[in-house]
């Protein structure tokens, strides 16, 4: 049978830092690298898988509130009555309504 070598006096390059280092003193983090005892880091705890149920103050199906939509009058001198929008959805609650008008011209004179 055969046997790999000692490595007594060969070295490695670290893949950190990318110096050369004694054989016998590499390590292996827990990403793969191979690095120097020196240059060593290991696993940040946030990193550990939990073993905790999911967080009590979430809710399973949960859906973004809605904002504010912004309706803006027509220029040609028609009156809004009534619009037709997709995705709103009635309130129990009546809320302001805040419209912007746009007035005036606008000439451009290229010469």
């Amino acid at each position: 049978m055969s046997r790999y070598a000692t490595g007594k006096f060969s070295q490695r390059i670290s893949d950190r830092s990318g110096a050369a280092f004694p054989y016998k003193e590499m390590v292996k983090e827990w990403n793969g690298s191979i690095v120097h005892v020196s240059e060593f880091e290991a696993k940040h705890p946030q990193l550990q898988d939990s073993k905790k149920l999911a967080d009590p103050e979430a809710i399973q199906l949960a859906k973004p509130q809605i904002a504010d939509t912004t309706v803006f009058p027509p220029t040609d001198g028609t009156a809004i009555n009534s619009f037709l929008s997709t995705g709103m959805q009635p309130l129990d609650k009546n809320k302001d309504t805040r419209m912007s008008v746009a007035l005036g011209t606008v000439t451009v004179v290229i010469s």
